[in-house]
């Protein structure tokens, strides 16, 4: 599921809102983990153009 989630979230990061939709859909289908690597990778793919919403979704 990871996987499937990075893959949506490249495909989507065109639209702040959309990209913020899904990553939250992904936090609530991941667990443990899952998550802290889901948001490393998020911070080092996406961390410059969308801090914002990162730092809402992950706090």
């Amino acid at each position: 599921m990871l996987d499937y989630f990075k893959t949506i979230l490249v495909k989507v990061s065109f639209d702040l809102k959309l990209f913020e939709k899904e990553l939250k859909k992904a936090l609530k289908s991941l667990v443990g983990k899952e998550i802290e690597e889901l948001k490393n990778w998020c911070y080092s793919k996406f961390g410059e153009t969308h801090d914002p919403v990162l730092q809402k979704c992950f706090t």
